[in-house]
């Protein structure tokens, strides 16, 4: 349920921009965002897939899907680096107090945050509970740029503390549930819901610093 509540908010968030972009006339995306998006798309796809599999009891095609599941993992973090640092480029932020080079903290963190989760989850991949709840947690911990284009007015509103503010929501959501139905916190979910949430005032904290732009002005100089 929770896998197709993530597909269902990229679907919505992304429709304007990706995958309805011609109804919304939309201005033409480049081919690394265009393939970015795919990537992303498949990605979250792939959790619907893996766990319905499981479901099904089908766990001989959810173990072989896993491997390229790993590989879509890992084209998801380069990729994704690449559009982040292409943004920056570009001069892209969110708000008029926010530079390019200081947002560029807050994708990468999220890239960080994602390639910890999931290579834990990899490691642990024959213990399954704990491997499944590191998974849903490391989709969640990329779902912010999708609730940040949700057609809500009251989030756009509020603006970045209330993407991220929904994002924990989720976290601590799916946590509760889990926690309620099985009587007890499984650790994966401790650590890793501990991570993804105290990751959002890290970047901030980040993003605001002398050393981070000066690191974020060579990184974009690289690809100049």
């Amino acid at each position: 349920g929770m896998a197709l509540a993530f597909l269902v908010t990229a679907i919505a968030g992304f429709a304007p921009t990706f995958y309805l972009k011609g109804l919304f006339g939309s201005p033409t995306l480049s081919n690394l965002l265009l393939v970015h998006g795919l990537v992303m798309s498949t990605w979250i796809a792939l959790l619907v897939v893996q766990t319905a599999l499981v479901e099904l009891g089908r766990t001989d095609l959810h173990r072989r899907l896993g491997v390229a599941g790993v590989g879509v993992a890992v084209l998801l973090v380069v990729i994704g680096a690449a559009a982040a640092l292409g943004a920056a480029q570009r001069g892209f932020s969110p708000a008029p107090q926010v530079t390019p080079l200081m947002f560029l903290a807050i994708p990468l963190v999220d890239l960080l945050v994602f390639s910890i989760l999931v290579g834990t989850a990899v490691a642990k991949r024959r213990k399954s509970a704990t491997h499944k709840r590191l998974m849903l947690l490391a989709t969640v911990s990329i779902l912010t740029p999708a609730v940040a284009r949700l057609p809500i007015d009251t989030l756009k509103q509020v603006g970045m503390p209330a993407f991220f503010g929904v994002t924990i929501a989720c976290v601590l959501l799916v946590v509760a549930i889990d926690t309620i139905r099985h009587r007890r916190l499984h650790p994966a979910f401790g650590w890793g819901a501990a991570l993804v949430i105290a990751a959002v005032p890290a970047r901030i904290a980040l993003a605001q610093s002398d050393a981070w732009v000066s690191v974020a002005g060579r990184l974009v100089a690289l690809i100049s």
